[in-house]
């Protein structure tokens, strides 16, 4: 577990979500404070990809508390989700949209403007792939977009699920680059947690659920 302080940056006490009657998370409790990274690690079907959800507001909590911020979820989730740069397991791009047009949307929904598209396609090496059609990147680069998109609004809050996924040489020096000189908080789930040494302060294992 992470270092508290009064105000975490992530605080969740027996947290509990359900899948049916299977728990995927079981109890975890975990404290985050600002500036600090956390890797979540353990096997498939761990629970690494519910715990991202839940503090990403994308899934409710069944039992437990959940704080962001100091904001409990989900009661407060609208207050905390414009301070969240979240990569799950897809980039979540849209095929027939461009590279910048891709961006321009999120920036749009964040109070975004283009000087901060620029920068955030130039720090994931995609400047010169701005008018290419996201449908036909590489997985590789489509993951780039992923991260350009979740850095774009310099959230207080980074939640990378397997972030490494289809990266090539080049697109992993940059991430290790982005983490690093990140600010704020950063939860990642990932199976390559040696990938990540010096990178993150803490670690989190889990097992079905349940932290190992």
């Amino acid at each position: 577990m992470c270092s508290a302080e009064a105000a975490a940056a992530v605080r969740c006490t027996d947290l509990v979500r359900r899948y049916g009657e299977r728990r995927a998370l079981d109890g975890v409790s975990l404290e985050l404070a600002r500036g600090e990274r956390l890797l979540v690690t353990g096997g498939n079907g761990a629970g690494k990809t519910t715990l991202l959800r839940v503090l990403s507001t994308v899934r409710r909590p069944h039992a437990g508390e959940v704080e962001i911020d100091g904001h409990p979820l989900p009661g407060q989730a609208d207050r905390v989700r414009g301070s969240i740069g979240y990569l799950g397991h897809e980039p979540l791009a849209y095929p027939a949209l461009t590279v910048t047009e891709n961006l321009d949307l999120y920036a749009a929904l964040y109070g975004c403007g283009r000087g901060e598209v620029d920068a955030a396609l130039g720090l994931v090496g995609l400047e010169g792939r701005h008018g290419d059609a996201a449908g036909d990147l590489s997985r590789g680069l489509r993951q780039r977009l992923g991260l350009a998109r979740a850095l774009l609004h310099r959230p207080a809050l980074l939640l990378l699920d397997e972030p490494t996924t289809g990266l090539d040489e080049e697109g992993r020096r940059r991430l290790a680059e982005l983490v690093a000189g990140h600010d704020g908080a950063a939860v990642i789930a990932t199976h390559e947690p040696d990938w990540f040494a010096g990178l993150a302060g803490c670690e989190l294992r889990l097992a079905a659920g349940r932290a190992a």
